[in-house]
């Protein structure tokens, strides 16, 4: 009877043990479904205010050539490199994003280019993949941890989270300071879609979050032939030694306890212009460490702009 209870109970771990595993196999595969050559379509449209004199803002569209590249592949870890092709003649480093299985240490953006870095408890993150994304100088933008969702023919992970404005606002607005972030990311037979459900907030200390208003992103990512991003590709060859310094870098600055507060701008220039000179010269992590380092600072004394 002993044995059959021990048996009983081995079989029933063993199972559970597979049924995990090939779950996670599944959140990997849909996470590196995500890699490729697309055209991409961006849609953004405010759709609600509180207030009744908000006056709506133009809705944004955009398009795009852009490669997403596996520049890590481990198994726990995945990152993915994204390049936007422009004009079929020059190549952007644009954003990253990487996924950790299980991770407990996570940054969130609170106000002010300032993160506050955690660390969750492992029964929160059990099964999860934590989303990172980074800006194209690879600072931080913004993090959230949720359950890759496979049922009825569907594959995706949703999450909320804060971020700063967005690139297509951020130099042009200042009526807001705080984008709660939607963001529900599916793998369709074409690709996959980036839906955005969004808050632009008001946030000052000691006070509630105001909501100014809300917005529905859709970004659409069709694949197509690995063939048009080759320049991507070719650039990247090139280009990845340098960056891959920048992350150690950056890896060495994320390894702390604390917010984290970046200044915006030195000499009137922004970190991405700082290393351009760097990439140029494919500079070593020293010296890439030596410019982030002036760009991290005292979240009680930070001001948008120093060094002028």
């Amino acid at each position: 009877m002993k044995r059959v209870t021990f048996f009983s109970i081995f079989s029933f771990v063993f199972a559970f043990v597979s049924i995990a595993q090939d779950k996670k196999e599944q959140d990997k595969k849909a996470i590196k479904d995500m890699c490729g050559c697309y055209d991409i379509t961006f849609k953004y449209t405010e759709t609600f205010a509180p207030e009744i004199d908000y006056e709506k803002k133009m809705d944004y569209t955009a398009s795009a050539l852009e490669l997403a590249l596996p520049i890590v592949d481990e198994d726990d870890r995945i990152s993915i490199q994204h390049l936007l092709v422009v004009n079929d003649t020059m190549v952007i480093k644009h954003w990253r994003q990487d996924w950790e299985y299980e991770n407990q240490k996570v940054f969130y953006y609170d106000k002010e280019n300032n993160w506050v870095f955690k660390t969750l408890p492992a029964d929160d993150v059990k099964g999860q993949w934590t989303q990172k994304v980074f800006q194209v100088d690879d600072s931080p933008r913004y993090s959230g941890s949720a359950t890759w969702i496979h049922a009825d023919g569907k594959h995706y992970w949703e999450n909320k989270t804060d971020s700063p404005l967005p690139r297509r606002e951020y130099t042009k607005r200042s009526d807001y300071n705080v984008m709660l972030r939607g963001n529900r990311q599916e793998i369709t037979d074409y690709g996959w879609v980036h839906e955005q459900d969004n808050d632009k907030v008001i946030r000052e200390d000691g006070k509630e979050d105001v909501l100014l208003a809300q917005e529905k992103g859709w970004n659409t990512y069709t694949k197509v032939a690995d063939e048009k991003c080759q320049l991507a590709m070719d650039w990247w060859k090139e280009h990845s030694p340098f960056w891959a310094n920048v992350r150690t870098s950056w890896d060495v600055i994320y390894n702390r306890q604390g917010d984290l507060t970046l200044v915006k701008a030195i000499d009137k220039k922004p970190l991405f212009m700082h290393l351009y000179p760097l990439e140029k010269m494919n500079a070593d992590p020293e010296k890439i460490t030596a410019v982030l380092s002036k760009f991290v600072a005292d979240p009680k004394t930070a001001k948008s702009e120093t060094g002028k």
